[in-house]
């Protein structure tokens, strides 16, 4: 993901509408400062020096879309009392429009109270009706949601389980935006996700996923039977699991990815997951890539777990994150249809593209020279990059060393690569294809034939190039070095 691609799809999310349906709180801050023990109780004395309201739960996730400009319709559920006065209040003076929130007697607005001092969360209160809206009350959400479907670019549920998506209501929308081709993007809580069966795309956390499974999530294998269970059994397109610290996996029927954390400091993660959902959900709303769309709520939600409280985070916010965070070697690391489009308008130019390809596992001096003299046969050099599953195929459970984002930022460091993208497949054969280079280059150990892409190549006019590697150089006889280095304790 480019810079230019976040700019243009924060730019069209602005100019969006999206609706949100879901539970509404009140969250209460209670700041404050402590120094002394409580006579009564063992208990810190917290002095309280300022008192704040916010919008929480659903609300947060129409803070987070405000933040990034666009228009917001909201739909829920709250009681007909003061916390339900005040929380209108608060929409109404960000200008939301709350034609779509009912009252009623019955119900109690739910309220958190957290008392923060020496920037820690001390202590939280609830106050909160959790039982289902009434089936008036669901009929007249779905009536107003149906109204506003033609104007919105995806529909956001927010699940606290306080009552407002009851199970035939949810079952309601999701038919619906489905016949009228709107993403459905679900923050999901409690043991049974079959409510949201059929939605388009799921954010739960680590421990959600594990009750919503039943599969403790320990390690890869166990990640991936979670995360497949979810999304088969309950017909999504797509699951986004997010994991604290070690960053998020999106899963779709053609496998899984994983992303990094993009957190330097966490200091509450209190509302991330409301960020996901609204960046994921806006994103895909404008028509983003299911990829972007992940990667980009990856990096808003790596910014909001380093501010106090429930956050949210600007367009500006997260241009200069990506751009502070990465160098101008990530500009060079692309996904293969957004490097075909980037390559269309130089061949036009007349400009000579390479291509070469390889696992590039412990990059060293031979690797280097050897991508050193492929440069020099053209304008500019494109390599693919054998990801992390397709080197465990080709050499062995143990492979690679090094997993594919740190091989991809070591070798677009190099001066000598302009472009590089990730493959997959067993061979670069697909990627040949939209890069259609005039030449391709290969190490002197294989004998032209044998060279994959080659036919193709030569159907439009290029060639097939060899080079030879330098003597001695390679990861194997590295790693053998190491072992026999280190196993005699040397």
């Amino acid at each position: 993901m480019t810079a230019q691609l976040i700019e243009k799809i924060l730019k069209e999310i602005a100019a969006s509408k999206l609706l949100v349906v879901g539970d509404l709180i009140l969250d209460n801050y209670i700041w404050g400062k402590t120094s002394r023990i409580s006579p009564e109780a063992p208990v810190q004395v917290v002095e309280v020096e300022r008192d704040e309201l916010r919008l929480g739960g659903a609300g947060n996730v129409v803070n987070n879309l405000q933040a990034l400009g666009c228009r917001v319709a909201v739909a829920s559920v709250v009681g007909d009392d003061d916390d339900g006065r005040k929380l209108l209040e608060l929409f109404e003076r960000q200008g939301v429009d709350v034609a779509g929130v009912l009252q009623a007697k019955q119900r109690t607005t739910s309220r958190k109270s957290r008392v923060l001092a020496s920037q820690q969360q001390m202590l939280r209160i609830d106050r909160e009706s959790t039982e289902e809206i009434s089936a008036g009350e669901q009929s007249q959400l779905f009536a107003f949601i149906k109204q506003q479907l033609p104007e919105v670019g995806a529909v956001l549920l927010s699940d606290y389980l306080k009552g407002v998506l009851a199970p035939e209501l949810l079952q309601q929308i999701i038919e619906l935006c489905r016949k009228q081709n709107i993403p459905v993007i679900v923050d999901p809580k409690g043991t049974d996700f079959s409510r949201y069966r059929g939605a388009t795309l799921l954010t739960p956390n680590r421990r959600e996923a594990e009750v919503a499974t039943g599969v403790v999530i320990r390690d890869q294998a166990s990640l991936l039977q979670a995360g497949e269970k979810l999304l088969n059994e309950q017909q999504l397109d797509a699951l986004v699991l997010t994991r604290s610290e070690e960053g998020m996996s999106l899963f779709t029927e053609t496998g899984v990815e994983h992303l990094p954390t993009e957190a330097r400091e966490v200091f509450d993660v209190s509302g991330a997951g409301d960020t996901v959902v609204a960046l994921i959900g806006a994103a895909l709303g404008v028509g983003a890539e299911l990829n972007d769309a992940a990667q980009l709520a990856n990096l808003a939600a790596g910014i909001v777990v380093g501010k106090l409280g429930t956050s949210t985070v600007t367009a500006p916010e997260i241009i200069n994150s990506y751009s502070r965070r990465h160098s101008l070697a990530d500009g060079k690391i692309l996904p293969r249809k957004e490097l075909a489009s980037l390559l269309d308008p130089l061949r036009s130019n007349g400009k000579k593209i390479v291509f070469t390809n390889g696992c590039f596992d412990l990059l060293h001096a031979g690797h280097v020279k050897y991508l050193q003299q492929a440069r020099q046969l053209g304008d500019l050099l494109v390599l693919g990059l054998n990801s992390d599953s397709s080197i465990r195929r080709l050499k062995g459970e143990k492979r690679p060393l090094l997993e594919e984002s740190e091989r991809a930022q070591i070798l677009a460091a190099l001066d000598c690569i302009d472009y590089l993208s990730i493959f997959d497949e067993d061979t670069p054969l697909e990627l040949l294809q939209l890069v259609r280079p005039q030449i391709l280059v290969k190490g002197g150990d294989y004998l032209p034939d044998e060279v994959v892409g080659k036919e193709l190549v030569e159907s439009y006019g290029g060639r097939v190039e060899l080079i030879q590697f330098v003597d001695g150089k390679s990861t194997t006889n590295i790693i053998d070095k190491v072992l026999s280095r280190y196993r005699d304790g040397e």
